[in-house]
């Protein structure tokens, strides 16, 4: 089971890619690890410096993929939004999510601009 989640992930990971380059955003990395957590894509947009947390589901029954981003992730990505800010000085830095849906055919890819921000 665990292999199954994993490789959907990276399958997940893999079509937010593709989509986010068909917007015009520009790829820089993906699955950066620190030690303050991992990213899943590392994007560009104009100035922007976007930070990607995809979430991948194979159904529905449990919500949305979107909806997995608690208080505690969303913790964790505005603290490594932070630490770019350093290698970044001069471009905004926000953070997407995109939520990817295994069980349509297509799948079913939704991208929610600016969804983490500091309060």
């Amino acid at each position: 089971m665990a292999y199954f989640k994993k490789e959907s992930g990276n399958y997940g990971e893999h079509l937010a890619a593709r989509f986010l380059k068909k917007s015009g955003y520009k790829i820089l990395d993906c699955n950066q690890t620190s030690r303050i957590g991992e990213i899943d894509i590392l994007a560009s947009q104009k100035n922007d410096i976007v930070i990607v947390e995809v979430k991948t589901k194979s159904g529905s029954e449990f919500g949305q993929g979107y909806e997995m981003v608690n208080y505690f992730k969303k913790k964790k990505l505005l603290l490594l939004a932070k630490s770019l800010q350093t290698k970044y000085p001069n471009s905004v830095i926000r953070i997407d999510v995109v939520s990817v849906n295994l069980s349509q055919n297509p799948p079913e890819i939704k991208h929610f601009i600016s969804a983490v921000q500091d309060d």
